[in-house]
Order: structure tokens, then C-alpha cells, then sequence
């Protein structure tokens, strides 16, 4: 069984966002052990099998489901996972 670790910063609120990567993950992988924990300020880490895939800590962007999906899928055949590609930053201005 493959599990996915998804760690998310409470004080941000990305909680939902981490439900809805588990939602769809389970709609496509039902066996799959996936997990939300609330962590670090900032933070939505996502790990397959102990593997880092993802660092919004690092790229400050979420990741994008269907690549998370890709990942677990190549760890359910037993080959090594890579990082997942990135949602596209919206509606963010410096100012």
C-alpha cells in the first residue's frame, strides 16, 4: 500500500486543500493510505512512501493534483517517485 503524507500550515488554512488532494487521490487510488497533518507556518509538504515530491516551503506554489496522482500511480508499480509538477500562482500581486 502506498502512503501519502501531506503536511499543511493550520494558521494559513490550508486544510481544505489538503482534503481535496486526499479526495481525489482516494477517487482514482482507493487503497492508498493518505494523511493530513497540520505542521509548519506555510507549509504544504507532500510526501509519497517517505519521499519529498512536493515543497510549497520551497516553491511557494501548490502542487498539481493529477502529477501527485502520477507519482503514487509510478509507486504502485514500485518505481522511484519524482517531484510533482506545480499549480500556476493566480491571483497574487506585489505591491
Amino acid at each position: 500500500m502506498v502512503k501519502v503524507e501531506v503536511e499543511y500550515c493550520g494558521i494559513c488554512n490550508f486544510s481544505g486543500q489538503c482534503h481535496l488532494l486526499r479526495d481525489f487521490l482516494l477517487a482514482s487510488s482507493p487503497d492508498l493510505d493518505v494523511s493530513c497533518r497540520q505542521g509548519r507556518r506555510g507549509s504544504f509538504e507532500v510526501a509519497i512512501d517517505g519521499q519529498l515530491v512536493h515543497s510549497k516551503l520551497s516553491c511557494l506554489a501548490f502542487p498539481q493534483h493529477a502529477s501527485v496522482l502520477a507519482q503514487v500511480h509510478r509507486a504502485e508499480r514500485g518505481e522511484p517517485v519524482e517531484k510533482v509538477l506545480e499549480q500556476p500562482i493566480k491571483d497574487c500581486s506585489v505591491m
